[in-house]
Parts: structure tokens; C-alpha cells; sequence
């Protein structure tokens, strides 16, 4: 085994949020399931990774009950569960010592946000010498608000906010900013045709 899936945050809290209405992949379980399901038919690791904010009551504090994988997946016995208060999956958790002792060497991102923990991620674990594979449309997601643009606006006011930075501008700067330099876009079917494959 030297690859790894690194599911990040695709967890019920999000799903409680209103802004969760103008997801980009309303469907994020179901792609991050065929991922999922690929990676354990071809002996991959699969670590889930949690972003958790203790203390804060909001969706994201353990205490709520959100702080877990939406429904249709979890984990398998074996497969470790990583909890997270930073914005990488590296900062705050041991996962760069479990990614090694496991003799990991190449590291396939799914999950939520797309700008935000996935990539992330994918740049620290570039830096640690991972070999990335970020499979975007196994992401998710939101508009993101122009920085001068109150914060405590309606899902409608964001989306008619012609300054509002939509999902598909957001997945494409990501792209644009990752391939050839922090990691491989590759589509879902790409990697589950060749997950496990040596």
C-alpha cells in the first residue's frame, strides 16, 4: 500500500448551514462514496478527516452532533478518523505521521471546501513530498462574498451580489492554482479506474 484517500470534511455540518442550498455538488457523498468504495477494492488506505471547532456551539463543535460523515459513508474498522481545527489536514492532527508509518507516498483529495481545506491540504502535503491527485469534482463548494460585502447577508443577497465569487469561479481559480505545482487534477473516473492499480 502506498496510496491513500484523504477524505476531508464531507461531514453533516455543512448540510446544516443555510449557504448549503447554493452548493456546488449537492451530491458530494455520492461522489465521494464511488472514491471511497474504489480506494478499499484496491487495498488503499482511507482516512477521513473531520474539521471540528470545540466550544464554539455552532455547527462545527462536537457537542452539536454534526461533527461526523454525512450519510452513506464512515468509516471501516481500520480505517483511522482524524479530527481537525485547522484549515489543512496536516496542522492539527498526526496524519502526517500515520501517512508514514503506513509508508504513504501518494495522497488522492476529496471533500469540502474546495478552495478552502482541500486545497489546503493538497499544498502542505505537496511540501511534505507527497505525490497529489486532487479530484475536484469530488469537492464541494460555495459562493464566496466579495471582501467588503456585510457578512450577516441572506443566501439570495450573496447569490444577487454581482460581486460574489461563484462555485464554478472558485473550483477554476483552485485548478488554475494547484495543477502543474501542488498537484494532478484528475476526474473521479480517472482515479477510480485506477486506484489500487500498480
Amino acid at each position: 500500500m502506498s496510496r491513500a484517500l484523504l477524505v476531508i470534511d464531507v461531514q453533516e455540518s455543512f448540510e446544516q448551514r443555510p449557504i448549503w442550498t447554493a452548493v456546488s455538488n449537492p451530491d458530494i457523498a455520492n461522489r465521494t462514496g464511488v472514491l471511497v468504495d474504489a480506494a478499499r477494492a484496491g487495498g488503499d488506505l482511507v482516512v477521513w478527516v473531520l474539521h471540528t471547532e470545540p466550544g464554539t456551539g455552532n455547527v462545527f463543535d462536537p457537542s452539536g452532533g454534526f461533527v461526523r460523515p454525512m450519510a452513506g459513508l464512515g468509516p471501516r474498522d481500520g480505517e483511522p478518523v482524524l479530527t481537525k481545527t485547522s484549515r489543512n489536514a496536516f496542522t492539527t492532527t498526526n496524519l502526517q505521521q500515520l501517512l508514514t508509518v503506513a509508508g504513504i507516498r501518494e495522497l488522492v483529495i476529496c471533500g469540502i471546501q474546495t478552495e478552502q481545506c482541500c486545497e489546503t491540504t493538497a499544498r502542505v502535503a505537496t511540501d511534505l513530498g507527497f505525490d497529489v491527485t486532487f479530484v475536484t469534482e469530488a469537492t464541494a463548494t460555495f459562493p464566496i462574498p466579495h471582501p467588503d460585502a456585510p457578512r450577516d447577508r441572506s443566501v439570495e443577497e450573496l447569490l444577487a451580489d454581482p460581486r460574489t465569487l461563484s462555485t464554478e469561479d472558485v473550483v477554476a481559480r483552485t485548478e488554475y492554482a494547484l495543477a502543474h505545482r501542488f498537484a494532478r487534477i484528475a476526474t473521479i473516473a480517472e482515479v477510480a479506474g485506477t486506484v489500487g492499480v500498480r
